[in-house]
């Protein structure tokens, strides 16, 4: 089942994080897997970052540009996957590398940088999130396509 939108596109501005992230966390009951996509300097890890606080996750936040994946834990010991896959060639890589096991586990969140060498792989409790630059500026539109 996909849901598009899944409720709103809504513009937002750095002053509006919060909210685009009480948006994306209204998904967690539907997705484990959340996929950003946008060009560079969109937002996403900002937005990822932002996420992960607000998810009670405590420490430094950071981009694992350069390990392709960094393990988070908040207090209730929940998990997060910060996956950066902009490195990456190929789907194989992925898989090479044993990332898919966080994917098909049910005990984390995985949130995707740069997750189109895996949309084989993103076929059901996804939540793909595309960020985009406006003609507003400082403001980028979101939106989510849901796939349950």
């Amino acid at each position: 089942m996909i849901c598009v939108g899944c409720g709103k596109n809504f513009l937002y501005g750095l002053d509006d994080i919060p909210k685009a992230v009480q948006f994306l966390k209204q998904k967690f009951k539907f997705c484990n897997i959340f996929a950003f996509y946008g060009p560079l300097g969109a937002g996403k890890t900002t937005l990822i970052r932002e996420l992960l606080k607000d998810c009670s996750v405590q420490g430094p936040i950071t981009s694992p540009t350069f390990t392709y994946l960094n393990v988070y834990k908040n207090d209730q010991e929940q998990r997060f996957y910060h996956f950066d896959l902009y490195r990456l060639s190929n789907i194989n890589d992925f898989l090479g590398a044993g990332f898919d096991e966080y994917l098909n586990g049910s005990e984390g969140v995985s949130l995707i940088e740069w997750p189109e060498i895996l949309e084989p792989l993103l076929k059901k409790g996804v939540c793909k999130v595309k960020i985009e630059y406006t003609e507003h500026e400082n403001k980028r539109l979101l939106s989510c396509e849901v796939i349950r």
